[in-house]
């Protein structure tokens, strides 16, 4: 499991750790490190040309020191002072390995650029001469490379407030931190790669996680030997109406490939034609007015994808609320609640899968808080709603009462097109029927879908289905894996 920390969490970490080791040490730890790395980006370290984008403070001093290694191995390293001190050993060491300083103007299209512009601690847009500097890279066309967290994004949150270096990779020290796993920051470090610096004994209990496949493989149910359709889980799909009759299909779909051992579809006339159509082994019931007991048992219920707001839809979502059963609630039958918060007062295991707008409806926030602040607004909801919230959107997070934050790491922009929601539905109520807690349901299906939209889409376009399909194959990999791991 990868864990992540805040920025202050991290400098009392390191605080605790240069008290036992020579001064100057952890510096050079951090500099070998991002060498290295930046070593293994470039087709050849000799002759290849960087520059480095340097700023005030310990940052700037890692990215001199880096520089200086490089230098030494036959590269030609360029140096932009852009704070109004630079680190003096750094600066001595990149001079005498053959580096030189330039200007912003010389920057030109080099190799690869090391962003060492602001450390952790930065906070807010970037601004001059620095926000300058980042449009150069930008536009340089060399490989980004970020020197602890890309600046301009807040290493805490992710948050971005104005101009900020994109990077194609970020080298980070001694730990994750929060806001390279959280949008807009993630979007913004790419790929990060961590340097152990020998931070891990002095760091807290993380706040915030990100399972690995592994172990997702691990959180797998499985059928033993004595497994039946019954103790494999049996889910109950309420979706679907007259206008959204596709919904009940995708949820349903979701529910079937990712291993239910029955679903049990209840909905309106055409969404069980269709759902009887697409997907015959599912149970379906035409639902009228009989209760929803009626449909049969259930271990879990999937809630609200297409359902409407109607009469009708909101008799079904305060039935359903009331039982003992866990519930996921998404789509529709979160506008319901919203209007009815009371609905969601219950002590059986309870899921809410709303994504920026819907979980803004539910807080009274503007949708673009959310978006900028995922982590603190999914804590929120989880405090003031009493349930476990899966907040959806292009980084899902799950979070539950005395839990760690869990981020998810998979996913692709390809999942921005409608129903695939619906899908996660479907597989995190398969995961909830077969026993998994709100908690581990939530972050296996997010983890499985990002993953099968993956496959689905290698590089193109996909429709909400194919997400769905795709879910065995990946589930096979993960279990394959695992077991040749082990």
């Amino acid at each position: 499991m990868w864990t992540a920390f805040t920025s202050d969490q991290v400098r009392q970490a390191e605080h605790a750790l240069m008290a036992l080791v020579p001064d100057g040490e952890l510096m050079q730890r951090a500099a070998a490190g991002l060498a290295a790395v930046c070593a293994r980006l470039l087709p050849g370290v000799y002759g290849s040309r960087v520059v480095l984008l340097v700023g005030g403070g310990d940052n700037g001093g890692d990215t001199l020191y880096a520089g200086a290694r490089l230098a030494a191995r036959g590269a030609r390293v360029e140096a932009v002072l852009a704070g109004s001190r630079t680190h003096e050993g750094g600066l001595e060491a990149l001079k005498r390995a053959g580096g030189r300083v330039i200007e912003a103007g010389e920057v030109g299209a080099p190799d690869l650029i090391l962003d060492g512009l602001l450390g952790i601690g930065g906070k807010g847009g970037l601004r001059e001469p620095y926000a300058t500097l980042a449009r150069i890279a930008a536009e340089s066309g060399a490989l980004v490379v970020a020197v602890d967290v890309p600046s301009g994004v807040d290493s805490s949150t992710g948050e971005v407030a104005g101009e900020a270096v994109k990077a194609q990779v970020t080298v980070t020290f001694g730990a994750r931190k929060a806001g390279l796993l959280v949008d807009p920051g993630a979007e913004r470090a790419g790929i990060v790669e961590l340097v152990d610096i020998g931070l891990t004994a002095h760091l807290p209990e993380p706040e915030i996680t990100a399972l690995t496949a592994a172990d997702v493989a691990g959180l797998l149910p499985v059928p033993g030997i004595e497994s039946d359709k019954y103790r494999r889980g049996v889910v109950g799909v309420l979706a679907g109406s007259d206008r959204f009759a596709g919904a009940a299909v995708l949820a349903v779909g979701g529910a079937v490939r990712a291993g239910a051992g029955m679903v049990r579809f209840a909905g309106p006339e055409d969404a069980v034609h269709q759902v009887r159509a697409r997907w015959p082994e599912a149970v379906t019931t035409l639902l009228k007015e009989d209760p929803v007991e009626e449909v049969g048992r259930v271990q879990a219920w999937v809630l609200g994808p297409g359902m409407g707001t109607d009469e009708r839809a909101r008799r079904i979502a305060a039935e359903v609320l009331g039982t003992d059963l866990p519930v996921i609630v998404d789509a529709d039958a979160l506008t319901i609640v919203s209007k009815n918060p009371k609905l969601l007062h219950r002590q059986a295991p309870t899921l809410i899968t709303p994504h920026a707008g819907e979980l803004g409806r539910l807080l009274g926030v503007d949708p673009k808080d959310i978006e900028a602040r995922r982590i603190e607004h999914v804590r929120r909801a989880v405090e003031e709603l009493q349930v476990t919230v899966l907040l959806k959107g292009s980084t899902t997070v799950v979070a539950e009462q005395g839990r760690p934050v869990r981020v998810n790491t998979t996913g692709t922009s390809w999942l921005a097109t409608a129903g695939t929601g619906d899908v996660l539905s479907g597989i995190s109520g398969t995961l909830l029927a077969a026993g998994l807690a709100p908690y581990d349901a939530g972050s296996v299906a997010a983890f499985l879908h990002g993953l099968a939209a993956r496959k689905a889409a290698e590089g193109a376009p996909i429709a909400a289905l194919d997400v769905a399909v795709s879910l065995p194959d990946v589930i096979r990999h993960l279990r394959t894996a695992a077991n040749m791991d082990a």
